[in-house]
């Protein structure tokens, strides 16, 4: 029993040095990186870039403070990826019922075999998640968010509900009332932003083209294009245009990007009329982007708070994604709610007059 613990306080000392050493040689490159430069003298950002990652937003409550997984755990994470994509791949039964649900494994997650089953016929092969854990300096991190426990920080008392950042489905009384996902106006999950995440599925790819006077990062998902003005002042009216208003200046090697107006329907945890979300995006290797972020509001935070990640370059370019095209979803759920008040109106109509449907 003595020997297996002084063998396994050993592999424990010996592992930990290693993951530093790697951290510190990737700071160490970093640090030595020289960032190339546009033909008008800023640090180049331009080019295809992907946030796909299998590290969640907010970290898994049992991993607690723990902010970086073990080799272990990451060969682990990234090896089970190979499965799912085979599991998932599965040919489709031709005869199975339209309720059919997608075939479950103990490797594949949930949320795919729900996007291979229920929304629509999807399997593995459309999704495109990311297969790798994100890493920023080298270390492999459980959760983009940076607080102590991975987790947004603890509310102020009679703040509003924090809501997620998806935004709720809605009623179907009107097309106005599903979210802007299904409208084809902004993407699902919060992929264009700001803050800009990864949704978990797919489309997590972006254009960033500069001029000398702006900065525009063309999001995949859906088509949505951010223009930040370069060394501009904030509108002072209330309008609030989709993904806020966004002013850049340069610090140095790094893009320094503040949003302000953010609209109500892209509140992030119930924040949206005082949010502030500051941005910054640096060079740090020829395959690596660093995006930090902070977010303020007074009202509902003590504090900033926020999370950082790298982007990596994307295998190819964005081609248009025509949301609107063959989104029959949309009128057909209308529809169906239609359906379904007119055959209770009748239902109601006959009982009224005390008779009985045939």
């Amino acid at each position: 029993m003595r020997r297996a613990l002084i063998l396994a306080l050993g592999t424990a000392l010996a592992t930990a040095p290693l993951a530093l050493s790697s951290a510190a040689a990737e700071t160490k490159a970093a640090a030595a990186y020289k960032v190339p430069r546009t033909s008008f003298g800023q640090p180049d950002l331009g080019g295809y870039w992907t946030n796909a990652t299998l590290t969640p937003l907010m970290r898994p409550a049992k991993l607690g403070d723990r902010a970086v997984f073990t080799p272990e755990e990451v060969k682990k994470m990234e090896s089970a990826v190979d499965k799912e994509i085979a599991d998932g791949n599965a040919p489709t039964d031709p005869n199975a019922p339209v309720d059919a649900k997608a075939p479950q494994t103990t490797e594949i997650r949930p949320e795919f075999a729900a996007a291979g089953g229920d929304v629509g016929g999807y399997n593995r092969g459309w999704l495109d998640p990311g297969n790798t854990v994100m890493r920023v300096h080298g270390e492999p991190r459980t959760s983009l968010i940076t607080t102590p426990n991975g987790m947004p920080p603890k509310r102020k008392a009679g703040a509003p509900p924090a809501g997620g950042f998806r935004g709720g489905l809605g009623s179907f009384d009107s097309y106005e009332t599903r979210s802007l996902g299904e409208r084809c106006i902004m993407g699902f999950g919060r992929n264009a932003g700001p803050p800009m995440f990864p949704n978990g599925f797919y489309n997590n790819d972006y254009e960033i083209v500069q001029t000398p006077d702006a900065v525009m990062i063309n999001v995949e998902m859906v088509h949505d294009v951010r223009i930040i003005r370069l060394n501009a002042k904030h509108r002072t009216d209330d309008v609030r245009p989709w993904m806020g208003d966004s002013i850049g200046w340069w610090d140095g090697d790094t893009l320094v990007v503040e949003t302000t107006h953010i609209p109500q329907a892209q509140q992030f945890f119930g924040s949206w009329k005082n949010l502030k979300v500051t941005e910054r995006f640096t060079r740090v290797g020829k395959a690596r982007l660093h995006y930090q972020f902070s977010v303020e509001d007074p009202t509902i935070w003590d504090a900033a708070w926020g999370g950082e990640y790298e982007f990596s370059p994307m295998q190819g370019i964005i081609y248009e994604y025509a949301c609107h095209e063959g989104n029959y979803a949309l009128p057909g759920m209308l529809a169906g709610a239609r359906a379904e008040e007119a055959e209770a109106a009748e239902k109601a109509k006959t009982a009224a007059k005390g008779g009985s449907q045939p």
